[in-house]
């Protein structure tokens, strides 16, 4: 088994707290809307936990290929994305087709940990 590098780690836990911090506003938004049940928690929680982890393939990812040699590099990435993005897909198809996931909960926080990259250059200390 691979160590995690400590870059990888913080980097994962940052997207890890905008993600649950962007869940409960989302939890907050269906319960204002009077849109809220179990559902929602339930596909937050999915689609959550998915994006999350697909942050830390990621960075796993790139933490190897740094080591490998620019053609072996790019493999890896390049065929890292496909795993990656065929895991999402999954999880989309799951949350959309089984009933026990809000559609909507499943979708969104996919895009959770964008928004946290998005955000990043305000919170660094340089």
């Amino acid at each position: 088994m691979i160590k995690i590098d400590k870059t990888v780690r913080k980097e994962t836990k940052y997207i890890a707290v905008w993600v649950a911090m962007l869940s409960v506003v989302m939890q907050a938004v269906f319960a204002l809307l009077g849109n809220w049940n179990s559902t929602v928690l339930f596909g937050n929680l999915l689609s959550g936990t998915a994006s999350v982890l697909n942050f830390l393939f990621m960075g796993i990812t790139v933490q190897k290929a740094v080591t490998q040699e620019p053609q072996a590099a790019k493999t890896a990435m390049k065929v890292s994305q496909l795993y990656r993005m065929l895991f999402l897909l999954v999880v989309v198809i799951v949350g959309v087709v089984l009933p026990c996931f809000d559609r909507w909960a499943v979708i969104l926080p996919l895009f959770f940990p964008r928004i946290a990259i998005a955000f990043r250059p305000l919170f660094e200390k340089k």
